[in-house]
């Protein structure tokens, strides 16, 4: 996402502070070894270079006929059908001038074999098979077609998904080096936040951000430490995050970081450590801190539900998937056209709650909730993602716009 002309006055472009926060990333936590069915979601810490040849051999890609092609004439005929091999079978008899065998996917081709048939387009009439034309080296999956033994498999850095680890077992790796997770300390500043199932007193509200911040943070892999709320009091304040810092490789908190007088967080925050910066040129989110904490990197989120939320998925999700050792944590945004107009520029990057509904000519465009507020989180739950309007950018109906899907930044 490229940097959008703000007035940064006092304000950081997002941008340039998710650089500066790539840049303080911690180095990642210890390496350790894991078998396979225990790596999902975890980070490889160190290349990983194919042990074998995927495939092993050359077998067959469908359920049909093995021959030379050179045996067969160019419109096709009949060839002797010479005997089978089934998938898991050794290949090891050649095949001889004119033959034809009866081969399974994924069975290894015999000697001399070069061509695959499939069944479907053939025909048997005793002992001979009749053929259609073919090409030679059709329906064949060559040995190392995939992957050359000793070629990088997967690069350090690569969260392991599903299909990663399917790819590490089809070269019979069985043990991986990946990254313990990051220890996250989580935290929330306020006294007038309370537990779900307690009941509230005049002012009191319930502690929204400590479920749906942890929810996040254990879907992008971390180890979540709860801390609870904290009250608005300085020793107090200094006691929990001293806490926290000797116990988390990395401290986040939710409110505190605004300019109420009875925030004292960021007062805790600069003597136990320092803060860097904390407005941001982003609607929803401005108040947003960095500092550290007894030398562990602290991220200081708004106490606003949505703006927590937004915050997270665009400032603290690639700051903390960098320290778990990611390489590529940067979300890249596809360009849509709008369902809306946005005839009021901004001086901050707007990050709006946003789905996509299917347009007259089947192509799906970015529709806002029309409720946009930073307390309020129903918008997101109606929506299915965000969309970017950068500062001092105005829109028409179907003018492209920006958007990131909740699914790639949730994960």
């Amino acid at each position: 996402m490229s940097v959008g002309p703000c007035d940064s006055g006092t304000l950081l472009p997002v941008d340039l502070a998710i650089g500066h926060l790539l840049e303080r990333a911690p180095r990642p936590p210890q390496l350790h070894c894991l078998a396979l069915e225990q790596a999902l979601g975890r980070v490889l810490g160190t290349d990983v270079h194919a042990p074998r040849a995927l495939p092993g051999w050359d077998n067959s890609a469908m359920d049909g006929y093995a021959l030379r092609a050179a045996d067969l004439p160019a419109a096709g005929g009949c060839l002797v059908l010479a005997g089978r091999v089934a998938a898991g079978q050794a290949a090891t008899t050649a095949l001889l001038a004119g033959q034809a065998v009866r081969i399974f996917t994924g069975a290894p081709l015999p000697p001399g074999a070069d061509t695959v048939v499939p069944q479907e387009l053939c025909r048997v009439e005793g002992q001979q098979l009749w053929l259609p034309a073919v090409s030679v080296g059709q329906h064949v999956r060559k040995a190392g077609e995939e992957v050359r033994e000793g070629h990088l498999l997967l690069p350090a850095g690569k969260r392991l998904r599903a299909q990663e680890l399917g790819l590490l077992a089809a070269c019979g790796v069985s043990w991986v080096e990946v990254y313990r997770p990051l220890r996250v300390g989580l935290l929330s500043s306020g006294d007038e936040l309370r537990e779900p199932g307690q009941p509230l007193a005049p002012g009191q509200i319930y502690n929204s951000n400590r479920y749906c911040l942890s929810a996040l943070l254990q879907g992008w892999g971390v180890e979540v430490h709860d801390y609870g709320a904290m009250a608005d009091e300085l020793q107090a304040s200094k006691q929990t995050l001293h806490l926290a810092a000797q116990e988390c490789d990395l401290l986040l908190s939710s409110g505190g970081v605004s300019v109420g007088e009875e925030d004292h967080l960021k007062q805790a925050i600069r003597e136990l450590g320092q803060v860097d910066f904390w407005r941001l040129a982003i609607q929803p989110g401005k108040p947003l801190a960095f500092g550290t904490v007894a030398g562990k990197p602290w991220l200081g989120l708004p106490g606003n539900p949505a703006a927590a939320l937004i915050t997270a998925l665009v400032v603290l999700r690639p700051f903390l998937l960098r320290s778990q050792g990611l390489r590529d944590v940067v979300p890249q945004p596809v360009a849509l056209p709008a369902g809306f107009d946005w005839p009021q520029a901004n001086r901050r990057r707007q990050y709006l709650r946003a789905r996509l509904v299917p347009g007259d000519n089947g192509q799906c465009r970015v529709q806002l909730h029309p409720q946009q507020s930073s307390a309020m989180l129903s918008a997101a739950c109606w929506a299915d993602g965000l969309a970017l309007v950068e500062c001092q950018q105005q829109l028409r109906q179907d003018d492209p716009v920006q958007f990131l899907s909740f699914a790639e930044l949730m994960q």
